[in-house]
This record gives C-alpha cells, structure tokens and sequence, in this order.
C-alpha cells in the first residue's frame, strides 16, 4: 500500500463523472472489454481462466476480500482514462493540488533557531508545478519516499518560507510519521 501514490490516485478519481462498476460481475466484464479477454484479466487477477467467465457469467457473485481489492484497483485504476488525465492536466497546469496531513514535521535551520519536530496539521494549496512533479514521479513509478520528498520541498517553499518571503535560510525539512494524508485537485 502506498499512502502518497494511493492518495494522488484517490484525488484524480474525484474527478469522475461516472461512477466505477460496484459489483463483481460488472467489474469482471468492464476488464475483460478493456484487455480483451478473460485469459489477460486472470494473469493480472492471479486467478483462473475459469473463475473469470464464472464472474463474467454471474455464477459467482462475493469474492474473497484479496481479490475484491485487486479488483477494485484495477477496475478504478482504468475507469475513465481521459477524464483522469484531464484531471492530472489542469492540477499541473493551472489548478495546483491541495495536501491535507497531520504528520511530525522539522527542519534543518541555522543555530539559534528552534527547529525541533512536532505534529502539525496543515492543509497547503500546492503551485501547479509540484502538481506536475508529483504526478510525473506517480507516473514514472516512483516510491512513496520519493513522493516524499518532493511533498516537503513543497511545504518548504510554499508553508515553511512562503515563497521565499522567510525563513530563507531553511535548509531542509523532515516530513515523517504520517497520520493522515489527503490530496485534493
């Protein structure tokens, strides 16, 4: 599970203007038409070709938890493409995206100032070009440490020095023990 690539996802699918099949048997058919075949769909499910065309079919309707996630994922993660890009476009263009967390977060600043960690909750309109970096790392494979990384430079510019009106000489800043993080297109 990946908490920033998963919520960079989760922000994109806000933007659907369909909702994604619910049900197992639907689910089934819409991935069986998007990798045309039942042969695809259990190869990337790790199920059998036969358990495929029984959900297709509807002879089987609850799938085990595991696979009903798996399902879920795939299924949204294909749900409308072009929307989603849209969507990805306009935050990285000329939107932004919003991060809302409550995490441990520190800096590393010159001696004499205080810049012991602590839990804050911060919710920052991000600039549209750590949208698209965000984005690109998303798209490119990136881990969620590298994610990380590029979401505190993001609260360093835009929270910590405010775009450079303070705190200039801020020269890092530790964003660690995550309790909550959402983004927001």
């Amino acid at each position: 599970m990946s908490l920033f690539g998963d919520g960079l996802d989760a922000a994109v699918q806000k933007a659907f203007t369909r909702p994604a099949p619910k049900s197992a048997g639907a689910q089934m058919r819409y991935l069986v038409k998007q990798l045309k075949g039942t042969k695809a769909v259990a190869q990337m499910l790790r199920v059998s070709q036969r358990t495929v065309e029984r959900y297709v079919k509807n002879q089987i309707k609850r799938p085990r938890p595991d696979l009903a996630a798996r399902l879920e994922r795939e299924v949204k993660a294909r749900w409308q493409p072009q929307v989603s890009a849209r969507a990805r476009q306009r935050a990285a263009t000329t939107d932004g995206i919003v991060i809302d967390t409550r995490a441990r977060m520190g800096y590393t600043a010159p001696i004499g100032s205080t810049d012991q960690d602590r839990i804050r909750h911060l919710t920052v309109a991000l600039p549209p070009h750590y949208a698209a970096r965000l984005f690109d790392a998303r798209q490119a494979g990136a881990s969620d440490a590298r994610l990380q990384e590029i979401a505190a430079e993001a609260l360093k510019e835009v929270y910590f020095q405010d775009g450079g009106r303070r705190a200039g000489s801020l020269e890092e800043v530790r964003f660690t023990d995550i309790e909550y993080l959402e983004f927001d297109l």
